[in-house]
């Protein structure tokens, strides 16, 4: 039976959550449009001490979230043009959080392919919400999801439970994208990656 995750899921180690949503089916509802994708893809960022994260700026504005219930959403806008999804973890008041960085499409394929525009055209559905952009805008996540409880009764987006994911089929290694950033944050294997989405049940 599906279920949809509640707090507690949320409210524990940032790694162990990044691990544990793998399998897990992200859903965003549209009024009457159900968009979805099983979760391949996940990073840990964990607290002001990890100089990857973006807590290491302390509290702000922009990581309040962060600091914030865990099941909440965290949405910020990068590089002048994409928007980056993540779970709020552990405790309140300890800021971190779980980067999503890939689904593979189960529910609203057309919305998806059609907001991902020429991109999708000659790309089967796995490809098309492979990274943490193209999730994002697929979905149609932006700045009004940022702090959304993901937990709340009727929420827009939540996280059904699915079968996990074997050990065996996952690969653990360091995260993405930190080019300036310092070791050994650079390297920490906190990037949670299902090794052939494409076997999944859908």
């Amino acid at each position: 039976m599906t279920t949809i995750l509640q707090r507690s899921f949320f409210a524990r180690s940032t790694l162990q959550v990044a691990r544990d949503l793998l399998g897990m089916r992200l859903v965003r509802l549209e009024g009457e449009q159900r968009l979805a994708g099983l979760i391949v893809e996940t990073e840990a960022y964990v607290g002001e001490e990890d100089l990857g994260c973006h807590a290491r700026a302390g509290l702000t504005p922009r990581t309040q979230v962060m600091y914030g219930a865990a099941g909440h959403a965290y949405v910020y806008f990068t590089y002048g043009m994409h928007w980056m999804f993540n779970f709020v973890s552990e405790a309140e008041g300890f800021p971190a959080a779980v980067l999503l960085r890939a689904v593979l499409p189960t529910d609203g394929l057309d919305v998806m392919r059609r907001r991902r525009g020429r991109a999708a055209d000659s790309l089967p559905p796995a490809r098309w919400t492979d990274g943490p952009a193209k999730l994002c805008q697929a979905l149609g996540i932006d700045r009004r999801c940022n702090d959304l409880d993901l937990c709340a009764p009727g929420a827009e987006i939540f996280v059904e439970s699915a079968a996990p994911i074997l050990d065996a089929s996952v690969t653990i290694g360091p995260r993405v994208g930190l080019y300036t950033v310092p070791e050994p944050w650079k390297s920490l294997p906190w990037r949670f990656r299902v090794d052939n989405p494409s076997l999944l049940e859908a």
